[in-house]
């Protein structure tokens, strides 16, 4: 069955170019009203124009679609209440929010000035916040939304001079988390794309083969996925180059130390069998992994 937008409205954050404009283009061709936002900065975020944001909102425009642009900074709680205010102006309600905003200023730890590690996190992480906030009250009212986070496998497994951009992409999944369970009995999902693609802040990094195999359209389809009305909650979704998979933290079933032997050296003698992931165990809550080894504890104390 086809997936439709019809009547649905979507911002989408950085949908100048990269994967927020893929995303805003589909949304559209698929019947979606489009707030394409993008602050039109440089890859570290300097600068700023609306011609990217424009230019977008004319492709949507000349295909048949309705789109209008704003040029407001995500890192601005202002901009984004405005953006919602015009979102709400023009089209009425709210139902989707792409967060895709960001930067990078890649370098190693040691090298890192403290005000680009701030940056990043601003743009990334509270920039997210941001947008989120000002579209959850309406989202709450309406009693429908979605929300979606861009992750990063760089947030998840880490990757060299990229400690920065790194703690914003794992402090998303914190946020997707939390969001669920106070946005569930609103009926808003919260989930997180966790792509792999070639954008204007990683383009230049590739070689012409990895930019086709990488290009942002091959990730929208899980995106759209996530923001639809069949969409789960509390989902990050991996996606780049044809492949698809769900990403999820697990715990493994661990060793119980009785009391008297819990000490370093008898996790060191165990780390093998707390470390096994042969039966790995998927949490569904803070409080539930406390529930979990207490009840452990309890069941071996009798």
């Amino acid at each position: 069955m086809s997936m439709s937008f019809d009547g649905r409205v979507a911002i989408v954050t950085g949908a100048g170019g990269g994967l927020g404009r893929a995303h805003a283009l589909e949304l559209a061709r698929r019947g979606a009203m489009v707030v394409v936002n993008d602050f039109g900065g440089a890859r570290d975020g300097t600068g700023g124009s609306s011609a990217a944001a424009n230019a977008v909102v004319e492709e949507i425009r000349a295909a048949g679609g309705t789109a209008l642009a704003d040029g407001g900074n995500v890192t601005v709680l202002a901009d984004m209440e405005a953006m919602a205010a015009r979102a709400l102006e023009a089209f009425g309600r709210i139902d989707i929010l792409i967060n895709n905003a960001g930067i990078l200023r890649d370098r190693t730890f040691a090298k890192m000035d403290m005000a680009d590690f701030q940056a990043v996190i601003g743009v990334h992480l509270f920039g997210s916040a941001n947008a989120t906030k000002a579209v959850w009250e309406t989202m709450r009212r309406q009693g429908y939304g979605r929300v979606l986070m861009t992750s990063s496998t760089s947030g998840s497994y880490g990757n060299f001079g990229q400690a920065n951009y790194a703690a914003a992409k794992a402090g998303l999944l914190g946020l997707m988390n939390t969001l669920h369970f106070e946005g569930e009995k609103y009926g808003i999902h919260v989930n997180a794309i966790v792509p792999t693609a070639a954008t204007r802040m990683t383009g230049d990094m590739m070689d012409a083969e990895m930019l086709a195999l990488l290009a942002p359209e091959h990730v929208t389809p899980a995106a759209l996925y996530l923001v639809s009305e069949a969409a789960p909650s509390r989902t990050a979704l991996l996606a780049g180059a044809g492949t698809v998979a769900r990403m999820a933290i697990v715990e493994t079933e661990g060793v119980y130390l009785p009391e008297g032997e819990r000490t370093p050296e008898a996790v060191a003698a165990a780390f093998d069998a707390i470390a096994r992931l042969d039966a790995p165990i998927e949490t569904a809550a803070g409080l539930a992994h406390v529930d979990r080894i207490v009840a452990r504890a309890k069941a071996v104390q009798g």
